[in-house]
């Protein structure tokens, strides 16, 4: 998974750039990654603004609207690929139409269901639910 991240300097920056031509650079750059057969999803997030943080550190949890001050960095979007290898997301992370101080991609694996232990019910229980729903 490539995950956007990006300061507020770089959500500042952002402000100033015509949404046509992020779209078209965005655009642009999943085409090559469908061409290529890598890309199994691609999304961006509504602004930080209208999320809510469930923050588990006490009981109950406690629930707070966003802006995240004290967040130095927020999660923007993200694609996920299938690729042999973390030098082929590396290669593909790089060349993200990510540019600019303060933004960033963040590159995480996603664990496969196969990596479970298939025994356990709730893995069984998954796995019926991605098999109903087409996702195995």
């Amino acid at each position: 998974m490539l995950i956007m991240r990006a300061d507020e300097q770089a959500y500042a920056a952002f402000q100033d750039v015509d949404f046509d031509e992020i779209m078209e650079a965005m655009g642009r750059f999943n085409d090559e990654m469908i061409q290529a057969g890598v890309l199994l999803a691609a999304e961006g997030l509504d602004d930080a603004a209208d999320g809510v943080v469930i923050d588990f550190s006490s009981d109950p949890p406690v629930v707070s609207d966003g802006p995240y001050g004290e967040t130095k960095e927020l999660f923007g979007g993200f694609w996920i690929l299938d690729v042999a290898s973390k030098e082929e997301a590396v290669e593909w992370a790089k060349r993200a139409p990510m540019t600019g101080p303060g933004q960033k991609t963040e590159i995480r694996r996603v664990s496969s269901i196969d990596e479970f232990p298939q025994d356990n019910p709730w893995i069984q229980k998954e796995r019926a639910w991605r098999e109903k729903t087409g996702q195995l």
